[in-house]
């Protein structure tokens, strides 16, 4: 049996949870989220406040689908409660960002500033100027628009310039050795 999909998920006052056929709905202070999964692997139940997640079987499909539903209806709960947070560190002489509108325009080092259009349901801030917080609800969508923004320009491993995640280290490289002992 799943270690993770036996687990019970918690449902905490003010979220609610509808299971539409194939569709689970999840509806808290901070916005509502659904989400599609295999009806015909997994049962949902709803049982006081919480949660569980049961397979029908024990195919490979059923087993592997277990977790992985309870997983995603975890962070939806989450999400719509707390929400999710990502945070971006900037590193580099002149690279900065700055917020303009919805909008977030970063100057990383190229011949032009970048622009990076915030998705719906995603909020961007800013912190001094090397910093960028992502917010949102959906941690699936989080992570994508933090992958993006750090795909702009990912730190490189000779000076560690560029745009990292929060407390991610970067192992630098040594440059040439240069020309010991030659004359």
């Amino acid at each position: 049996m799943s270690r993770i999909g036996k687990l019970p998920v918690a449902v905490p006052t003010g979220v609610d949870i509808k299971i539409d056929g194939a569709i689970v709905r999840v509806k808290g202070p901070k916005g509502e989220l659904a989400q599609a999964i295999l009806a015909d692997v997994v049962t949902i139940e709803i049982d006081g406040g919480h949660v569980v997640v049961a397979r029908k079987g024990d195919s490979k499909d059923q087993r592997s689908a277990h977790g992985l539903t309870r997983t995603l209806i975890a962070n939806m709960v989450h999400g719509v409660s707390q929400g999710f947070r990502k945070s971006l560190e900037i590193q580099g002489v002149g690279y900065r960002a700055a917020k303009a509108g919805e909008n977030l325009n970063l100057t990383l080092g190229y011949s032009h500033p970048v622009v990076y259009h915030a998705p719906t349901g995603i909020t961007l801030s800013v912190e001094g100027q090397n910093k960028v917080h992502i917010d949102g609800i959906d941690k699936q969508k989080v992570g994508q628009v933090a992958a993006e923004i750090r795909d702009l320009r990912p730190p490189e491993p000779y000076k560690g310039k560029g745009v990292r995640y929060e407390g991610e280290v970067v192992r630098k490289k040594l440059g040439k050795a240069g020309k010991a002992g030659k004359k």
